[in-house]
């Protein structure tokens, strides 16, 4: 990626979502296309924002970011070094180059993984003496006070009400805190962490965290099981959802921000720093495709001990990354909103819903730990009777109304997709049953399976459409139902599922990107589209036998991702502009499950 500036950049144009994140499953930031840190939540994913400028805090321009910029820079260039989490940004000129290497720690060390709520800032001169300018603007509190500040011999302690966080650093105190121009004569290491003292020499500590977290990221990538095609942005797309993750607890997030608008000026501004247990499933199934088994542990692990909380045995449709239950809803007054689009709003109503398309999608989520010899089960006995209870959930919730996969808030009807995913976790149940040697089991799952495969196909089906609808006697079309065949619902080659597929392509489609759906919803009538569901309706392409269609809208989709290979949640279909949080994990999971559909084997490459 290749940035032209005039001046100062994102510190007093407008911000877009040409985003890369750096992370390390504690804690997570966003860097802008000019090298500049606008959001990072301390002490962890959804913590407080203590740089915030992407979502513009009110009072004086420019606060919320930690830049490092060059005087004179005529250019920016800006990449993932190979394989990593760590991002490189150049700042070139004639006559000179900067180089910052950003990224969290990551690393094991004596059996044990280290993740600190760590932010690392390396800057190094690579031509001539490069003139450079350093601006450390934290906020707190959601961007309403400046923190405290106070200064020891190296570094910067900023105080807020709920913590300490310091920066240590070689550079001069003086010119941080004066925001003056200095020659970048040598290295400088810039660390971001808790209100403690480092030791030692700073640049050789920030060189060895270097070094170990890049070592990580290329050993964990190099486990991967990845396709012969795509490489470059399945990989991507794995470690952006790794990232996404909060390992502490197991917990899954949406996304890593909250409040970017779907759609410019609409007020679909929704909080995504939590575990939504939907969309988690779908996460966890692209990484176990991938041979990243590691993180389906831990997220049933985040399951289990939600669960044992739940009253009766039932969940909510989502869940803070503690497993907190209670998520109420409230705008912030002090975050103006990106690009000024508030309301920024911290929680999500969402968490009182009824979803009951969760329990079947928790049952796909486990189901690969009795079939992956790989996987330790010490008790397969156990797990299947914990699995049974959610079984039983999803059974009293077939065909009743609910908020459905897209969390309507003004009206609650019978999904198809939610009866669909009930369906899916019995049938899962019967097939579990069948393996570990539960006849009596098995055939009571059968049953619940067959007659909930009955009713859908008897009410979700639209004659006069040829296609599945959104409801159950519903005369709407929804992109959900393009998973019908992965979820194995019916054979892709089942005329009913070729007509859905037709049919959306028809009417929800618009160029390579498709809507979710073209009715009116508590907001009206979108008018951006929902990423994830044009790798839905590629798979769908490929799975119909209509495989070269599928691989050059793919392709046209891969060229959709930012400068760094990420994606958002919506993109307009009129301007091509990312919108929605970011970066979504829903959309990076539709990279990857369509990469390995579309990939040619490796036996036939190599």
């Amino acid at each position: 990626m290749v940035v032209r500036l005039p001046g100062l950049g994102s510190l007093s144009g407008t911000p877009d979502l040409n985003l890369a994140v750096i992370g390390n499953c504690q804690i997570a930031a966003l860097i802008d296309a000019t090298g500049s840190i606008v959001w990072a939540c301390l002490p962890r994913l959804d913590g407080d924002p203590v740089f915030s400028a992407l979502l513009s805090p009110t009072g004086e321009p420019g606060r919320g970011v930690f830049s490092i910029t060059m005087e004179g820079t005529a250019r920016i260039q800006q990449r993932y070094l190979r394989n990593t989490a760590v991002l490189e940004t150049l700042h070139e000129r004639d006559d000179a180059t900067m180089r910052v290497l950003d990224f969290c720690p990551r690393y094991r060390s004596r059996d044990r993984m280290h993740r600190p709520s760590m932010l690392v800032r390396i800057v190094e001169p690579v031509v001539g003496r490069p003139v450079i300018r350093v601006r450390l603007r934290p906020t707190a509190n959601y961007g309403a006070v400046t923190p405290g500040v106070t200064f020891n011999s190296h570094s910067i302690r900023f105080v807020t009400e709920e913590f300490t966080y310091r920066v240590t650093t070689d550079a001069s105190l003086t010119a941080i805190s004066e925001e003056r121009i200095f020659v970048l004569a040598s290295p400088l290491t810039f660390i971001l962490g808790d209100d403690e003292p480092l030791n030692g020499a700073l640049t050789a500590y920030g060189r060895s965290l270097f070094d170990r977290t890049r070592t990580y990221w290329e050993d964990w990538v190099r486990g991967l099981a990845i396709p012969a095609d795509y490489q470059e942005a399945v990989i991507r797309a794995a470690i952006s959802l790794k990232l996404c993750t909060f390992e502490d607890t197991g917990a899954v997030l949406a996304a890593l921000t909250t409040s970017i608008p779907e759609a410019p000026d609409t007020l679909r501004n929704w909080d995504y720093r939590y575990c939504w247990l939907r969309d988690s499933y779908f996460t966890v199934h692209a990484l176990n495709r991938l041979g990243a088994t590691q993180t389906m542990e831990e997220y049933l692990r985040f399951i289990h001990n939600t669960h044992v909380r739940a009253p009766a045995g039932e969940l909510r449709p989502l869940y803070g990354i503690s497993g907190e239950e209670q998520l109420a809803e409230v705008t912030v007054p002090s975050l103006r909103g990106y690009r000024g689009m508030g309301p920024v709003r911290i929680g999500n109503q969402a968490f009182e819903q009824q979803q009951h398309d969760i329990y079947g999608a928790i049952i796909l989520a486990a189901a690969q730990l009795f079939y992956d010899q790989r996987l330790q089960v010490y008790d397969h006995e156990r797990l299947f009777a914990g699995l049974e209870k959610l079984g039983e959930q999803a059974v009293r919730g077939f065909g009743t109304p609910d908020a459905g996969p897209w969390e309507l808030r003004g009206v609650e009807v019978r999904h198809t997709f939610t009866a669909v995913m009930s369906w899916a976790g019995c049938n899962r149940l019967a097939e579990i049953a069948v393996l570990i040697g539960k006849a009596e089991a098995a055939a009571r799952w059968q049953e619940q399976a067959a007659t909930m495969h009955a009713r859908i196909l008897a009410e979700a089906w639209n004659p006069t459409l040829g296609s599945f609808v959104a409801t159950f006697g519903g005369e709407t079309l929804d992109s959900t139902t393009l998973l019908l065949a992965e979820l194995r619902f019916l054979p892709a080659s089942d005329e009913r599922f070729i007509g859905t597929v037709n049919a959306i392509g028809k009417q929800l489609r618009c160029g390579e990107l498709l809507f979710r759906y073209r009715n009116a919803d508590d907001f009206g009538v979108p008018t951006t589209t929902f990423t994830v569901c044009a790798f839905w309706y590629v798979n769908a392409l490929a799975a119909v036998g209509r495989m070269e269609e599928a691989r050059e809208l793919f392709a046209k989709l891969l060229a959709r991702r930012n400068a760094v290979g990420l994606l958002s949640e919506d993109i307009d279909p009129v301007t091509g502009e990312l919108w929605g949080n970011f970066p979504q994990s829903y959309s990076m999971v539709g990279i990857i499950i369509s990469a390995l559909r579309l990939s040619r084997q490796w036996e036939d490459v190599v």
